[in-house]
């Protein structure tokens, strides 16, 4: 449908050797992760199986993300929430403790194959500087994966957080509510900027991270710490943000919807674009100079040898 580059077109990461030798002698294959040449090939790889999937299964891909990222924000809520004493005594121990158990949303997101606009924020900028996507491939996804992100999280935030009674109690309802005063009334409009830049820089490192990574366990613990770093310091993450904040206004907090789009829900999806941006151009600029559409040329970093001459399983699956 939004055929441009295919996969089959790309460099697999499993395919990046050279005309050169080199003094390697492990093939890919038998590798634990991928080097950063190879995951920045896989993330280009990624955006353009994306661009080219059909825009209802995108959509309702961003559906479930915005879901499962609002599991790991629900028990993050329960965890802070229901610790008043805690937090009141010891409110960095909070902090770390919800840090700890949020990571949860984005592992399922990352394992199912999800769509979650964060992630997409690095690698669609990343496949249209490589003209591995055309320019208007990023605003179009990014449009539908945002507003199947709200979807989902609106729709956990509604029926698995405020009607099956979950959160309507205090201490977890008082709680949501001044979450939200905290969160999006007393910092200033670019103090929200700045913390969803961070956000989405810890956020994109998890996923590079879990991209190098080839068995599950080592995914998810390469996931797991970026996130719980984000978390445990209070960044602004837009998605996150859309469960949270439309539940505290559910729950009649001093927030408005005008008062939060205006303010938080802008403010952080303009800092964690560019949070994005602080992962992804730095990784065309070291490890793709020398990619095209059709594959690695002489990369510096990039140079593997390989033990088999048969296609690599990318290969075959594309």
């Amino acid at each position: 449908m939004l055929g441009y580059a295919t996969i089959s077109n790309l460099a697999s990461p499993l395919d990046l050797s050279g005309s050169h030798t080199t003094t390697t002698t492990m093939s890919i294959s038998s590798a634990l992760t991928l080097t950063p040449a190879e995951v920045a090939v896989a993330l280009v790889e990624q955006a353009v199986a994306k661009h080219n999937t059909r825009l209802d299964k995108t959509f309702f891909k961003a559906v479930l993300a915005g879901v499962m990222l609002s599991f790991g924000g629900l028990l993050d809520l329960i965890i802070s929430g229901g610790s008043p004493g805690l937090t009141t005594s010891n409110p960095g121990i909070v902090k770390v403790l919800g840090g700890l158990v949020f990571p949860v949303g984005l592992v399922m997101i990352v394992l199912q194959g999800f769509d979650l606009l964060t992630s997409n924020l690095m690698t669609f900028p990343m496949a249209a500087l490589k003209r591995a996507i055309p320019w208007w491939g990023v605003p179009l996804n990014w449009i539908v994966v945002f507003f199947g992100n709200l979807v989902g999280s609106l729709f956990f935030a509604a029926i698995l957080s405020k009607y099956d009674g979950l959160m309507v109690a205090d201490p977890y309802a008082s709680y949501v509510r001044s979450f939200a005063i905290t969160k999006a009334i007393t910092p200033a409009w670019y103090q929200i900027l700045l913390r969803g830049i961070g956000c989405n820089w810890l956020v994109c490192i998890a996923v590079w991270q879990g991209m190098g990574a080839k068995e599950t366990l080592s995914k998810i613990i390469a996931i797991w710490f970026p996130v719980w770093v984000f978390v445990a310091c209070g960044f602004d993450h837009v998605i996150a943000n859309m469960f949270s904040l439309p539940l505290s206004i559910m729950l009649h907090s001093e927030l408005t919807t005008d008062l939060y789009i205006r303010k938080s829900l802008i403010a952080a999806l303009i800092g964690n674009i560019i949070g994005g941006l602080f992962v992804g151009l730095p990784a065309v600029y070291f490890y793709l100079d020398d990619w095209h559409a059709g594959g690695m040329r002489d990369a510096e970093e990039a140079r593997l040898e390989r033990k088999d001459s048969g296609p690599s399983d990318s290969e075959k699956s594309a």
